[in-house]
């Protein structure tokens, strides 16, 4: 090291260097303000003091006889199967419109992406009326369905997946989309230079490539799937056996029994913290 390239190390180290050290110790800020801390403090309190009642107030002695019983197995079971379908059904539909957001360029694109993304701030409620008035008995296309192939929607199991898709699937779009987005296009174009088909680069080339994007999105949409319940009970109906899902049957239980609605609301709080588990490197990793 030169007299010169000597003489600027220390200079840095009597200002820059030690202004450094004064904001940042161990690559974290060295002081919160308080007019930032305090309320950081109370918005986590906000969040987290439901879910710690949720804990304080669950009837654990009773909690297996809660869960055993035949009104909960047959919720659990019918929103596991019915969110596993929905989220079928978004895979199928929402993965090509992903790619047809992501890859090409047609006119009114913007407005198409507005209207996949509108069922996240749509009232769920609203959605299902929406649904009935699409797919019901009158409906514009449930007349049809009924009429030339008798199939009814509504107040179905079919019904409740229906719904469920409608809502979900706009999670898996949006992830989908942004992986591809980020994924480099140049090996498609590549697979296109050596006789590869669009279908067939997409197929062997691109899926793998977004694979990780497809699997969060599609447990994304599972999830919200599972809690579905304003679309639902509107679309669907709250039927025992056949439409109750989890969520219906946590209001239901919540006007008679509040221990067994306690006890439904843990199982659903355990499905979301697996689901966020399970998405900890996308979702909760700290950013480098």
């Amino acid at each position: 090291m030169t007299e010169l390239d000597a003489s600027d190390a220390a200079a840095d180290t009597l200002t820059g260097g030690s202004r450094r050290r004064r904001v940042r110790t161990n690559g974290r800020p060295a002081g919160v303000p308080l007019p930032l801390l305090l309320p950081a403090l109370v918005g986590l309190a906000f969040l987290l003091l439901p879910l710690l009642a949720l804990l304080l107030r669950a009837p654990w002695r009773d909690l297996p006889n809660q869960l055993t019983s035949t009104a909960v197995w047959q919720a659990l079971q019918l929103s596991l199967v019915c969110a596993t379908a929905a989220t079928g059904v978004s895979l199928v539909l929402g993965v090509p419109l992903a790619w047809l957001l992501a890859r090409t360029d047609f006119p009114g694109r913007g407005f198409v992406r507005a209207l996949v993304t509108l069922p996240l701030v749509l009232p769920p409620v609203v959605g299902g009326v929406a649904l009935l008035l699409a797919l019901g008995r009158n409906g514009v296309v449930g007349q049809w369905l009924d009429s030339w192939f008798g199939i009814t929607l509504p107040f179905t199991t079919a019904g409740v997946v229906v719904a469920e898709a409608f809502v979900a699937m706009p999670f898996l779009v949006i992830s989908v989309e942004g992986t591809l987005r980020a994924a480099d296009p140049r090996y498609e174009e590549a697979a296109a230079t050596l006789g590869a088909s669009r279908f067939t680069a997409f197929r062997r080339v691109t899926l793998p490539l977004i694979a990780p994007g497809i699997a969060a999105g599609a447990v994304l949409a599972w999830a919200r799937a599972l809690g579905e319940f304003g679309a639902t009970i509107t679309f669907a109906g709250n039927f025992p056996g056949r439409t109750q899902t989890m969520p219906l049957a946590v209001y239901l239980a919540l006007q008679n029994d509040p221990a067994a609605a306690i006890a439904l609301s843990l199982v659903l709080l355990a499905v979301s913290i697996a689901v966020l588990a399970g998405l900890r490197d996308r979702w909760t990793a700290a950013p480098s």
